[in-house]
């Protein structure tokens, strides 16, 4: 996936307005004014937050008649989390090393004799 699709992306999971609609379109498709309910914002608000995840690949919408109900597109996600897991193992040696580290001050303190 390009790296702009990639800025896109984390772009607009950066807003919490536009995680949480995608959290509700997890559940099925909605249309502007059920995603507005939960919010104390405008349809234009919601509409412009639709705009941001459709740029970046994440939602789409359909044309039903009246209603342009949004659908969540998880599948462009994957970039992110493949991108994501290439620090894993960054962070569990990390985590490791923290650990060793841990416990050998852990050690260290029970041999030391207490001065009371």
């Amino acid at each position: 996936m390009p790296p702009q699709n990639l800025d896109a992306i984390f772009a607009a999971l950066a807003d919490p307005t536009r995680r949480a609609i995608l959290t509700r379109l997890a559940s099925g498709e909605a249309g502007v004014n059920e995603l507005t309910e939960p919010f104390e914002m405008s349809q234009p608000a919601i509409s412009k937050h639709l705009k941001v995840l459709e740029r970046a690949g994440l939602v789409e919408r359909a044309i039903d008649k009246q209603r342009r109900p949004a659908r969540l597109k998880a599948k462009p996600m994957a970039a992110a989390v493949n991108w994501l897991e290439e620090f894993r193992e960054f962070w569990s040696s990390s985590f490791d090393q923290l650990d060793d580290l841990l416990t050998t001050l852990k050690q260290a303190e029970l041999k030391e004799p207490r001065n009371e």
